[in-house]
């Protein structure tokens, strides 16, 4: 196993060292953090964006303030109230949705 330059029981203990850093997780997850990336990768976004798990207070809230801004986008004819339901709404779908997924168990 040594490469040469040093002497066996030395090269045991780095290779042991090594292979305790790859088996931590946190150190692991820092270092990735810690990586300049110019554009983000489109198919993470996109694991990202499938593999999200909604807390049902989430969609609660969630609900809430789309309910909130309809009927204030009706009441008042405001196009920021209208924009912001329009922003607000597929993101209420979705987590709606990845929530009712998630509770059948698909």
């Amino acid at each position: 196993m040594s490469i040469g330059r040093l002497p066996d029981h030395e090269q045991r203990i780095l290779d042991e060292m090594e292979r305790s850093l790859r088996r931590d997780r946190r150190l692991d997850r820092r270092l990735r953090t810690l990586r300049v990336r110019r554009r983000p990768d489109p198919a993470r976004v996109l694991a990202r964006l499938a593999g999200y798990r909604p807390r049902v207070w989430t969609v609660v809230v969630l609900f809430a303030m789309s309910a909130g801004l309809l009927v204030a986008g009706i009441v008042t004819s405001e196009p920021g109230v209208i924009w912001a339901f329009a922003a607000i709404c597929p993101l209420t779908l979705y987590a709606t949705f990845r929530l009712m997924c998630r509770w059948c168990g698909t």
